[in-house]
């Protein structure tokens, strides 16, 4: 059985420490912030981050280029093994299209290894909880070709329930009415939204006021589990430096589901870009997404 390397992109929103004590490999999309570009390994901190959110700052985001993927791939398969990349969907950014390239540029290269790039359909820790649900098998023993198989099954099982603070991030993304953005901030409408099918976007409800939002969530999560309610041994929650209110929803969740472990990070810079501070998003394994 032939052991394989696992890699992802920074979208993937884990604590670094994740990445170092199993050894993944992770390509970095880009952000630029007050005329400067920064990358995974050379970025502001969370806290200060968020804070020039507040302060009105709209960095620009860039996805992993051809170029860029190829060089990770090139010092990963000088190790010798077999390659999977799961990637950021592709309905989001375009960086599975040139992690795909980079394959075919790397084999051309004359590299003998396989490598799997795959569209994980998921966004920000959605796609951590598959990459940790791959890496798992990995540790396990199972092959290149079962550990695919699996998260070809059952990406679509990931469930993505989040809701933002400020609509005006969301609102230069294209995901709300310049109107609603302005009413809702006016009235506190807090929108929920999750990642369909598609690995889209999407807006699916309204409530008003920040706590009712937070509980929403935790509700969406008993509704979607279905089969899975007792087979997920972990939830996932990334946060735009709002620490106590994640810790709040975790508690909601332990709570009501009985789930002892979670996993809290940072919603990364290059996703907390276009949600702005303030973002909870809750993730689990479930029946439909």
């Amino acid at each position: 059985m032939n052991e394989f390397i696992l890699m992802t992109d920074s979208t993937a929103d884990m604590p670094e420490s994740f990445y170092r004590e199993n050894q993944i490999p992770v390509l970095s999309l880009t952000y630029t912030l007050e005329n400067r570009t920064y990358t995974l390994s050379d970025s502001l901190p969370m806290p200060q981050f968020y804070d020039k959110l507040r302060q009105g700052a709209m960095p620009v985001t860039s996805q992993v280029n051809p170029e860029a993927a190829l060089n990770g791939f090139r010092a990963a398969a000088k190790q010798g093994q077999d390659i999977l990349c799961v990637c950021f969907s592709s309905a989001l950014s375009g960086t599975y299209n040139s992690c795909q390239l980079a394959a075919e540029m790397l084999k051309e290269e004359g590299f003998a290894q396989r490598i799997v790039v795959i569209d994980s359909l998921c966004a920000s820790t959605g796609m951590g909880l598959l990459l940790y649900k791959a890496n798992q098998m990995k540790q396990k023993g199972m092959s290149l070709d079962e550990t695919v198989a699996w998260i070809e099954a059952h990406k679509l099982n990931v469930c993505h329930v989040f809701t933002v603070d400020d609509l005006n991030h969301l609102y230069r993304g294209g995901r709300v009415s310049k109107t609603a953005a302005i009413v809702g901030s006016m009235i506190n409408i807090k929108p929920i939204l999750h990642v369909d099918d598609a690995g889209t976007l999407q807006v699916i409800g309204k409530v008003h006021g920040r706590n009712k939002s937070l509980k929403t969530l935790v509700d969406l999560m008993e509704e979607k589990m279905g089969s899975w309610k007792d087979k997920n041994d972990i939830f996932m929650i990334c946060q735009g430096d709002v620490d106590s209110e994640a810790e709040q929803v975790a508690k909601m969740v332990k709570e009501r589901f009985g789930i002892s472990q979670s996993l809290i990070s940072y919603t990364g810079p290059v996703i907390g870009s276009h949600t702005g501070a303030g973002v909870i998003g809750l993730f689990f394994m479930g029946d439909q997404r």
